[in-house]
């Protein structure tokens, strides 16, 4: 049987191939947007949807990838403003869209996403409800089909969340605590199905209260490269060939971001309890506990320069063990977002303590092109049954080039690096939290 091939490279061959993976990227993410250029139509934001004069006006001025590429093809632009001034309840907004992407994890990974968009009514406060799926295959042999939805009733009411996924994946798994070394990582493979659906009720005007069931069953874990006998010693420990994780969720949103795509203002702030129960399934009685904050502020009201600062704390509370795999752990939060700078899976303990800052600003007048500045740190614990305090840093530079002018919506290339000289690309369409 072929094996998957080990995911850990060494510093000095990173440091021979980043500016290669850098200029390959680039090349290869414009072409998928050209592409994408071609056929994509976003939701509008609430301020382009109410299709005033200034919004008119404001969208004028500004340029996007789409607006580059009308340029060079010699498009008429108010094709693009028309669609503000259509906009309609229900009106679907499909995309069919090809792209590439770039990850420690995966390395370069190609994908085909579809997404619809929409509006349950016409009033300025509708929030956009979305329903994506897509297919990833990775250079590293990893498949991955999500099926997500952020659906939002009339006059916001409602909320139904829902994320399922499959992943085939080969990764990298260093052990527990913040002590853990970068050259002790061996790949391990397995299957993984999540199930994961919320319906939340508003009770206050930017406050929702719900309930959900979670469900994670991992089959197939096994070493694919264990090199290290501890590692060996340590899958027959730690690790079964099957988990399940079956349980409630009570989840607690604030949310008064006028944009969630790119925010310029105001707070969010995510709360979920877990119980798992062996009733519904799971293996054992366990309990999680996330809890999210993210702020968002602006330093001058004349500028659009933001500050945003995110708060990511994944807990494992009561006397319950969890599974290795569901444990907290670097770049498995819903978006596989946290901890730029290093791998994921780079630290995993039975809590998981992370803060995150960055300063996003403009380059070009017309909001083309932005930069960001970001800074995190991460604390778990050292083991499932003592705390740690261990902090590993990380920091990076990044770009932002805007896809869409209407929605915010850029397209986000950061570089980051951790301690032991971990340091890689992270891309992301919408900004990172």
């Amino acid at each position: 049987m072929q094996t998957a091939k080990k995911i850990i490279f060494s510093n000095k061959r990173r440091q021979n191939t980043d500016i290669i993976k850098i200029s390959l990227l680039f090349c290869l993410l414009l072409l998928g947007t050209i592409v994408k250029a071609q056929f994509l139509v976003f939701p509008d934001s609430v301020f382009a949807k109410q299709h005033t004069v200034e919004a008119t006006d404001y969208y004028a001025n500004q340029t996007d990838l789409s607006d580059v590429f009308s340029n060079v093809f010699k498009k008429k632009a108010q094709q693009r403003m028309d669609t503000v001034a259509e906009q309609k309840a229900f009106k679907l907004h499909w995309s069919t869209v090809p792209a590439v992407g770039y990850t420690l994890q995966t390395g370069f990974a190609a994908l085909l996403s579809e997404n619809v968009a929409f509006y349950e009514s016409l009033a300025s406060n509708q929030k956009i409800s979305s329903i994506s799926t897509s297919i990833t295959y990775s250079q590293y042999n990893q498949i991955i089909v999500p099926l997500q939805a952020d659906i939002w009733s009339k006059k916001n009411k409602y909320n139904f969340i829902l994320d399922w996924r499959y992943m085939d994946y080969p990764s990298t798994t260093f052990g527990l605590g913040g002590n853990t070394l970068e050259s002790n990582g061996y790949t391990i493979d397995f299957n993984y199905a999540k199930v994961h659906q919320t319906i939340l009720k508003r009770v206050n005007k930017n406050l929702y209260a719900g309930l959900g069931y979670y469900l994670d069953y991992f089959w197939n874990v096994r070493t694919i490269d264990a090199s290290h006998q501890d590692s060996v010693s340590f899958i027959k420990d730690k690790l079964t060939k099957k988990s399940v994780s079956s349980g409630a969720a009570f989840r607690l949103i604030y949310d008064s971001r006028l944009n969630q795509i790119n925010p310029a203002q105001g707070n969010y702030a995510n709360i979920v309890f877990r119980p798992n129960f062996t009733f519904l399934g799971s293996d054992n009685n366990w309990q999680s506990l996330l809890l999210e904050f993210r702020k968002y502020i602006k330093l001058r009201s004349s500028s659009k320069n933001v500050l945003a600062i995110w708060s990511y704390n994944w807990l494992t509370i009561g006397g319950g063990q969890p599974p290795y795999l569901m444990l907290p752990s670097t770049g498995w939060d819903d978006f596989f977002n946290t901890g730029r700078g290093y791998i994921q899976s780079r630290f995993r303990g039975r809590d998981m303590f992370y803060l995150e800052s960055e300063y996003r600003f403009g380059i070009t007048d017309n909001g083309l092109l932005g930069g960001v500045i970001f800074a995190n740190a991460e604390s778990f614990s050292k083991s499932v049954t003592a705390p740690g305090a261990t902090i590993a840093p990380g920091y990076g530079i990044g770009v932002r080039i805007k896809l869409n002018k209407f929605s915010g919506t850029n397209l986000c290339i950061d570089y980051g690096f951790g301690t032991e000289g971990s340091r890689g690309i992270a891309v992301n369409l919408g900004e990172v939290f």
